[in-house]
């Protein structure tokens, strides 16, 4: 006889080896699991024996993941500031700008980021009208 799955509450963050995702518990359907990935998405079915508990960082790292989905899915709004500036075509200076952002993204530099976007706004604010 084999043991019965754990039953887990409504909600509970689980980790599903079959797809190597974090889901929140849903519940059953028939023999098997419902989750749902953090953050909302579409369900998708687990071998209930399979699951277990997600740890600390696997409930972290999927809700990160999600976080930056819905940030990713949201248009810029005017004046928005969250997102990078673009190059102006034709500038030297837009030009030169951006592709120090580009080295800084490829060193993980995310303070030479920011600040290659901070010139680039100020450079366009001053030459570019706006």
């Amino acid at each position: 006889m084999s043991p019965k799955p754990a039953t887990y509450d409504p909600g509970t963050a689980l980790y599903d080896p079959a797809t190597d995702r974090v889901g929140e518990y849903r519940g059953q359907a028939g023999a098997r699991a419902m989750l749902r990935p953090l953050g909302g998405g579409r369900e998708w079915e687990a071998e209930p024996g399979s699951l277990r508990p997600a740890t600390d960082r696997e409930r972290l790292s999927a809700s990160v993941r999600a976080a930056n989905d819905r940030t990713l899915a949201t248009p810029p709004g005017p004046g928005d500031v969250s997102r990078p500036p673009e190059p102006v075509e034709g500038c030297p200076t837009c030009l030169w700008l951006a592709d120090r952002r580009v080295a800084a993204r490829a060193s993980f530099d995310h303070s030479a980021v920011t600040d290659a976007n901070v010139l680039m706004r100020e450079h366009q604010r001053k030459e570019h009208d706006g």
